[in-house]
């Protein structure tokens, strides 16, 4: 038996096909990313997954117990499901502590760990409306947690965050996932969000499962451009008579990502591409070159090449990925 399975869920909302036959499992301590476009049914899939919102169609199996909707049960919501939404909802007019306690399942030594995990140790005395965007988070976080579930949804964690508030949110779920023995979901729009931390990601696109597999295989083998593209920048390549797509037969389609593309400037050297854009993005170099018709984007760790630069571009066929 599965920790959590989910069978033919769907879902219309004013009309419109959210969720169709939805069908997947999660083992007990596994992270799984959902990822896809605005729209894509995420958000509307963690709320069923959470009881907080009722399914049209098909059922929802935690430990083998069906999870109710709404319609259901007086009180909405499964407890030992903790769903955290964008919204980051506290009571005012109350204190950190009491709002933690109010929800509090875990034995004293054990809370005293999760709030030095969540670092809130020096905010529990603040009233709630007094909290940072980034303090909020981790609050919103610990009281989850408190409660002792057996899953955390985590819906766009790190939205509205500065970049040192997002590193430290980011340090906490990887240290809740390892400390609390806990399963989690997480939805994000950032590829880097989600493949550094997923163990499985789940890719929706207009309410369906169209990818399912580890990081890398969704990365590396994305079934269609619509997947390539949410995971980063990548150069699709056709048959044509260039000498980097000459091997590409007529009617397929084959994808690279930039960092697979080697791009060199040597005297000497045969050159098949100008550089049309270079831009420094800090750890790497992303440079735009041109060949004939062809257009291609290579990522390099030198900041040595200039616009207009004649250079040789040389693909890793070890790393193309066919589409038929």
């Amino acid at each position: 038996m599965k920790f959590l399975e989910v069978s033919g869920i769907s879902k219309m909302i004013n009309g419109n096909k959210v969720l169709d036959n939805v069908n997947f499992k999660q083992e007990a301590f596994q992270n799984i990313a959902l990822a896809g476009q605005t729209g894509s049914g995420k958000t509307t899939l963690l709320k069923i997954l959470s009881g907080l919102e009722q399914p049209d169609k098909g059922s929802v199996l935690l430990d083998g117990e069906r999870i109710l909707g709404p319609d259901e049960k007086l009180i909405a919501g499964h407890d030992h499901i903790a769903y955290i939404s964008q919204a980051l909802e506290l009571r005012n007019n109350y204190r950190v502590e009491e709002v933690l306690d109010y929800s509090n399942k875990l034995s004293d030594k054990k809370a005293a760990q999760l709030f030095e995990i969540c670092r809130i140790q020096h905010l529990l005395k603040r009233w709630t409306d007094e909290l940072s965007g980034g303090e909020r988070q981790r609050i919103v976080i610990a009281k989850a947690l408190v409660a002792s579930p057996k899953l955390l949804l985590l819906d766009e964690p790190f939205s509205n965050l500065d970049q040192i508030h997002k590193k430290l949110i980011k340090e906490i779920i990887h240290d809740i996932s390892n400390e609390f023995a806990i399963s989690c979901m997480m939805v994000s729009h950032d590829p880097a969000d989600l493949l550094s931390w997923a163990e499985r990601i789940i890719v929706l696109h207009n309410g369906e499962i169209i990818q399912e597999g580890s990081a890398e295989q969704i990365y590396m083998q994305p079934v269609n451009e619509y997947c390539a593209s949410l995971f980063g920048k990548y150069n699709l390549l056709t048959a044509g008579d260039h000498e980097i797509t000459s091997s590409i037969l007529p009617g397929r389609k084959a994808m690279i990502r930039p960092e697979h593309i080697i791009i060199e400037k040597k005297e000497n050297l045969k050159c098949n591409a100008v550089v049309s854009a270079v831009r420094y993005m800090g750890s790497y170099v992303e440079i735009e070159a041109e060949a004939n018709n062809l257009k291609l984007t290579a990522f390099n760790n030198r900041n040595n090449f200039s616009r207009g630069d004649k250079v040789f571009l040389t693909v890793d066929w070890d790393k193309v990925w066919y589409w038929d």
